[in-house]
């Protein structure tokens, strides 16, 4: 970091580990230490005897460094449980209170500060996993994303924000991080520009973003950034915290009023300070190196020779023990270092093909096909706002349908959140849920609402609207007769459902009936 940001932050931990006490004695409630411990990026699980840290990596650039910290932490404070987010970041979770508070200031020193990970601040700023490396991307955009990550740490105790602010870059249509429906994103043009979209989000009455500028040379990325921060402080909602979201902006001011205000802002900026960036390319000098591989998880990268190999965690629940062989694994290898991914997968990036075989093999306990890539939020046994149990409802799924043997593709990837939140991003994937409950003539029992057709690609965007609630412990029997029906057909569920839509909404009426 070109600013000392640990050495401004480091004297608010004093009153961090002054209102954990204050919370485990009882002295201030659940709401009140929420409201302040998200500022630092840690939140208490459900019971509130408990804690989870969530760090800080702009990008998801999981460094050597980083997760030798990890890996190590966990091994020093016994820690059994870590979480990789939606949003390209490591929870640590099960912290005892006094754990936490050492553990905090240990990762700050570290380089990884979570302030502002959690609360109405600047979050983790997310990136294309492949920046630098596919062979799809218009450019490199890792570099502006972490810049853009350091520049937004300037707002945590400068700025009070009316909610959180979340901001993007995508290198590709691919819209891995889904740019084009952020706080504010940043989508790569072939001619080495931006377009910037604001004011979209998933969650409750979610919107896609507004193309609020075009063609923004890369070095001018702050401008805007300020200019997004200005147009939410001045015009977002501080009275009512259901509305104070950068979305709602484009309810209170049009789509049009929203560019007007954005770029009257963006002017302002631009005529009074000096945000320009100078970013110094270092072109990677690895070389690869032996035979050429094919393997469904390994990607050829761009510079020749050289592979990622891709590893899902099922449910993005990285154990700790994985993260230290990993780390054992890359540790000597030259300039390798893990990209977290927008659904809490991860890529090993600049492998040579011995290096990729050794991490494939060391990586086969993964997810195996497809629909064991599938996405679920941490859900309610630890969350708490959570309503549904998405770890386990995944947990039961996978293991119904491995008993099944479908062929790869059969079965789509699913996302599946606990609650109206989206962590688990249900609003954009092929097929959603979100946890509620759903009466039934024995009472009232978990359910999920169901939501399919979205889609996250750069010009194709769809948020799914939801449907009605099929029981959690129905959900395995539906998928397995989803994907008997498009077995049947032997074809894979992205093809079948272009012609057979009629044949799942039938299915999803069983269900929810």
């Amino acid at each position: 970091m070109s600013k000392d940001y640990l050495t401004e932050f480091l004297p608010d931990l004093d009153e961090f580990r002054k209102k954990t006490q204050q919370f485990h004695n009882g002295e201030i409630t659940v709401a009140e230490y929420k409201g302040f411990s998200g500022g630092f990026g840690s939140y208490a699980q459900r019971g509130g005897k408990k804690h989870m840290l969530r760090l800080r990596m702009a990008g998801g650039r999981l460094t050597k460094e980083r997760l030798k910290f990890i890996a190590e932490s966990c091994e020093k404070y016994h820690i059994s449980r870590l979480k990789l987010t939606t949003c390209q970041s490591v929870q640590l979770h099960d912290l005892e209170p006094e754990i936490l508070c050492d553990l905090m200031e240990e990762a700050w020193k570290a380089g990884m500060i979570s302030r502002g990970g959690g609360g109405d601040f600047p979050r983790n700023v997310m990136a294309s996993p492949l920046s630098g490396v596919s062979t799809n991307e218009y450019f490199d955009i890792m570099p502006y994303a972490e810049a853009a990550g350091e520049y937004l740490m300037n707002f945590i105790k400068a700025v009070k924000f009316p909610r959180k602010l979340k901001v993007c870059f995508s290198g590709s249509p691919d819209n891995e991080p889904h740019a084009t429906f952020r706080d504010l994103g940043f989508t790569a043009n072939p001619d080495h520009t931006f377009d910037v979209y604001a004011a979209g989000g998933l969650g409750i009455k979610p919107l896609l973003g507004v193309c609020v500028a075009k063609s923004v040379a890369p070095e001018d990325i702050l401008y805007h950034i300020k200019a997004m921060v200005n147009t939410f402080t001045t015009y977002g909602n501080y009275e009512n915290r259901g509305k104070a979201r950068t979305r709602f902006m484009q309810e209170t001011l049009g789509k049009d009023g929203l560019i007007n205000a954005y770029q009257e802002k963006l002017m302002e900026v631009l005529s009074s300070e000096n945000l320009k960036l100078q970013i110094k390319e270092t072109p990677l000098q690895k070389q690869g190196k032996g035979q050429a591989l094919s393997d469904r998880r390994i990607i050829p990268q761009k510079q020749e020779g050289l592979y990622a190999v891709f590893y899902q965690p099922i449910g993005g629940a990285l154990t700790p023990e994985k993260a230290g062989e990993l780390y054992e694994l890359i540790a000597p290898m030259e300039d390798t270092e893990i990209r977290l991914t927008p659904d809490e997968g991860l890529y090993i990036i600049n492998c040579n093909a011995q290096e990729a075989e050794l991490l494939l093999k060391a990586t086969d306990d993964g997810a195996g096909n497809l629909f064991e890539t599938s996405v679920a939020c941490i859900g309610a046994s630890v969350c708490q706002v959570g309503i549904g149990d998405s770890r386990s409802l995944l947990a039961s799924c996978i293991d119904a349908v491995r008993k099944e043997n479908f062929a790869d593709g059969v079965l789509p990837k699913i996302h599946i959140s606990g609650c109206p939140s989206s962590c688990g991003t249900h609003q954009i994937g092929a097929i959603g849920f979100r946890g509620g409950i759903r009466q039934t003539p024995d009472g009232p029992k978990p359910a999920f609402a169901i939501f399919e057709g979205g889609c996250s690609l750069q010009g194709q965007e769809i948020i799914a609207d939801m449907g009605k609630s099929i029981l959690a412990e129905e959900i395995p029997a539906f998928l397995i007769e989803l994907g008997k029906m498009i077995s049947a057909k032997n074809t894979v569920y992205e093809e079948w459902i272009k012609n057979h839509h009629s044949e799942l909404e039938e299915l999803i009426a069983r269900y929810t009936a």
